[in-house]
Formats: C-alpha cells, sequence, structure tokens
C-alpha cells in the first residue's frame, strides 16, 4: 500500500483511487471516530464517507484535493478568505446538538454541541466539492467557545508555511474570528492550559503559548 500521509498517531495509505485506510499505530477511537463521521455526513457536514472500521483501522473516502495548510503556503494572498472558511465550518459544526453517546469535554449547563477539538487548516482538505473536515480523533460533546478557542490557540501558536511569522499568523487569526459567530474568550485560558499538557508541543509552540497566557491573564 502506498503511504500518502502520516499524523501522529496514525497513517494514511492509499488502497485505490476512491478509498484510503487510515491506521492507527495503537488502538484507536475508531468506533466512536466512524459513528461520528456517519453521524455528520447524514446531518449535512462535510466529512469523508466512512466504508468500515476495525479496533485500529478505518476505510475512508479518498478525498482530492491540497490541504487548507498546502493552500496557504502556496498561495498566502488568500489568508483572509481561507481563514474566514476555517470559521465557517467551526460555525455550522456547532449549530449541531452533541448526540448523548459523544464523550463531554468543556462541558456547558446543557446545550452541548459537536467539537472537533482539533480543527486546524492541516485538517481540511480543499476538494472539488468543497472543503472536508478530517480527524475527528478528539471529537466531544461541550461548549462551542472550547473549540473556537483551541482552534485559535493551535492556529496561533505554529508557524504556517508561506506565511510571514507574525503579520501572517495574525491575519490568518483574525479572519477565523470573522468567519465564527462564537466569541472564544469564556474558554481562552482552559484552552492554552489544555494545549500546554500536549507531549508533541516544540518549544517555540509552548513558548507561545506562555506569552499568550499571561497576555490573557493580566
Amino acid at each position: 500500500m502506498e503511504l500518502v500521509a502520516r499524523g501522529r498517531d496514525a497513517d494514511v495509505y492509499a488502497l485505490d483511487e476512491s478509498r484510503v485506510l487510515r491506521r492507527y499505530r495503537r488502538e484507536g477511537p475508531t468506533g466512536r471516530e466512524s459513528r461520528l463521521m456517519t453521524h455528520l455526513a447524514e446531518c449535512g457536514y462535510p466529512v469523508p464517507r466512512v466504508y468500515e472500521a476495525t479496533d485500529t483501522d478505518m476505510v475512508l473516502e479518498r478525498l482530492t484535493g491540497p490541504t487548507m495548510l498546502e493552500a496557504l503556503s502556496r498561495r498566502p494572498w488568500q489568508v483572509r478568505s481561507l481563514g474566514r472558511t476555517l470559521g465557517c465550518l467551526l460555525d455550522r459544526l456547532h449549530a449541531l446538538p452533541a448526540p448523548q453517546w459523544l464523550p463531554k469535554r468543556f462541558a456547558t449547563t446543557g446545550d452541548d454541541r459537536i467539537l472537533h477539538l482539533d480543527l486546524h487548516p492541516g485538517n481540511i482538505i480543499l476538494t472539488p466539492r468543497g472543503p472536508m473536515v478530517i480527524d475527528w480523533s478528539n471529537a466531544a460533546a461541550g461548549a462551542p467557545a472550547a473549540d473556537v478557542a483551541m482552534t485559535l490557540v493551535t492556529v496561533g501558536s505554529a508557524d504556517v508555511p508561506g506565511l510571514p511569522a507574525r503579520f501572517g499568523r495574525g491575519l490568518l487569526l483574525r479572519s477565523v474570528r470573522a468567519g465564527c459567530r462564537t466569541d472564544p474568550a469564556p474558554r481562552l485560558q482552559q484552552a492554552i492550559s489544555t494545549k500546554l499538557t500536549d507531549p508533541n508541543l516544540s518549544p517555540t509552540e509552548a513558548a507561545w503559548l506562555r506569552r499568550r497566557a499571561a497576555s490573557t491573564a493580566t
């Protein structure tokens, strides 16, 4: 099988022109993840089709097109429109009530919504049918503000190839906010604290998050 993508927890292999195999290196949340993706597709949210799932594997629809991260690298002048697209995808997701079986994180007082919790440009594929959202392994039920905050701290702390480090990243963050109606401020400190526990953070990412935490606290 041809390896077409490699993530922190899973690898993606091409099976044929229409299907890929997403294989976790250890047992993953494939049952819940595939169930949620099927539910989202039924709700009209843009996700790849799920064909089959086992303890470590999922057979998914093969999507054609660059990731949003690749598009930003190649066409940085589109940062505003791509950022707004990301914000709109968050809004569309948070319009959907969370099913009872979805685990809770960043819980609300009773109006939990579906949260992706890792929705960044690398997890959006720009297909001829429109943007499609992948990698639902962190998904949970909870407060939309936390999901928006997690997107902002993930994008803000990471370098985006092709964008000037400060100006370009700031413009991308403002564009995401422009495309999204939810105010992340009530959950921003919580999102930063959660992100700082990620063992895969680089020193540069961790330093940005600590600076952001300090400025938010003042």
